[in-house]
């Protein structure tokens, strides 16, 4: 008699889990390398990215919102500043602050990375997946948006 024992659903769902982050993990940096070479550090990213979704910021704010000291976050701004990326504007509701926002130079390059990154990834699924797979990778999206549901 075999006394080997079917994996239980918890198993199952762990087992997925990892895989599904090492694979996750994988595409993240295909992605990145597609997107054109950038040194940016992910505090960096971070605030870029919060600056594009939530718009002009003080440094105060954005501190706040990372959760990292003023101090930090203001060589964070230096640096962006320095290369750039951002750029700085009184606040018309309170002079004595700055707010910061990306220039335009950094939403060029944000756009091109993601222009990048979406026609390599779609390249990628027209290239190695037939129509059958790529239906079975949309209803697979589908699942995985029913995770991150709140």
């Amino acid at each position: 008699m075999d006394r080997r024992q079917k994996p239980s659903q918890d198993e199952r769902a762990s087992a997925l889990a990892g895989e599904l982050r090492a694979v996750f993990g994988k595409l993240k940096r295909k992605l990145r390398e597609q997107g054109g070479a950038n040194d940016w550090t992910p505090s960096q990213i971070s605030v870029l990215l919060r600056l594009e979704m939530d718009g002009p910021a003080a440094v105060s704010s954005l501190a706040r919102a990372e959760g990292m000291r003023p101090q930090s976050m203001s060589a964070i701004i230096a640096s962006l500043l320095e290369a750039g990326l951002v750029s700085g504007a009184p606040d018309p509701n309170d002079r004595r602050q700055t707010l910061m926002s990306l220039s335009r130079k950094c939403q060029k390059l944000l756009k091109e990375g993601r222009a990048a990154r979406q026609d390599w990834l779609a390249s990628t699924i027209q290239k190695k997946l037939s129509a059958r797979d790529q239906q079975k990778l949309a209803a697979a999206v589908d699942l995985l948006a029913r995770l991150i549901e709140d």
